[in-house]
C-alpha cells in the first residue's frame, strides 16, 4: 500500500482534509492541533494543572494568548522552521529574504511578550496555561535546531518565561520521547 492510500485511508475518516493530528476519544472525533488541545484540557483539566484558568477572565486571556500565537507568533516562526530546518529535506531552496522578514516580523512579536512578560509571569497571568504551553514545540526548534536563541534569551522575561516553561517535567519527558530525526 502506497503511503497516499495509506494516509487516505487511516486519516480521511477522522481528518477531512487527510492530515495530522487528529484524535478519536471513545466516539469522538476532533482534529486540528489548536482544537485538540482545547479538548484535551478542558475534558481531563480536573486531572492535572488547571490549563484553563479559574475564572472567565482567566480563561479570556489563555484564548487571547491562544489566538497571539496561532496568528501572529507562529506564522514567522513556522517560515524560519519550513526555511532553516527544512528546506533542503523537503526539495526546495531556503528563501534567504523570507527567513530575514520572519525573523523581523518574530522580533517584533517577542518585543511585545517582553513588554507584557514584564508584568505577568506568564502570558495569561499568574499560572501557566494552554497559552504558555502551545509556544513549546516551535520555540523549541527556535532556540535548538534553527540556531536563534538569542532572540529568546536577549529578552530577559522572555527567556525567564522559556526557562520556566521548557524546564517542566512534562515537556522534558516529551522532548524524551520525540525527538526529531538525526
Amino acid at each position: 500500500m502506497g503511503f497516499s492510500i495509506l494516509i487516505v485511508t487511516l486519516f480521511l475518516p477522522m481528518q477531512p482534509f487527510g492530515t495530522v493530528p487528529a484524535v478519536v476519544d471513545g466516539d469522538y472525533k476532533i482534529f486540528e492541533s489548536r482544537a485538540v488541545m482545547r479538548y484535551v484540557a478542558e475534558k481531563y483539566r480536573s486531572q492535572g494543572p488547571d490549563l484553563l484558568g479559574k475564572t472567565v477572565e482567566d480563561r479570556g486571556q489563555v484564548e487571547q494568548w491562544l489566538d497571539v500565537e496561532a496568528t501572529t507568533y507562529h506564522p514567522p516562526l513556522l517560515n524560519l522552521t519550513l526555511h532553516v530546518m527544512f528546506a533542503s529535506v523537503m526539495g526546495f531552496p531556503a528563501d534567504q529574504k523570507l527567513i530575514k522578514e520572519s525573523e523581523e516580523k518574530l522580533a517584533a512579536v517577542l518585543d511585545v511578550y517582553e513588554a507584557h512578560l514584564s508584568k505577568s509571569k506568564y502570558l495569561a497571568g499568574d499560572f501557566v496555561s494552554l497559552a504558555d504551553l502551545a509556544h513549546l514545540p516551535f520555540t523549541d526548534y527556535l532556540v535548538g535546531p534553527i540556531g536563534k536563541a538569542y532572540m529568546i534569551k536577549d529578552r530577559k522575561h522572555v527567556s525567564a518565561w522559556w526557562d520556566d516553561i521548557s524546564s517542566r517535567p512534562a515537556w522534558k519527558e516529551v522532548l524524551e520521547k520525540y525527538s526529531l530525526p538525526a
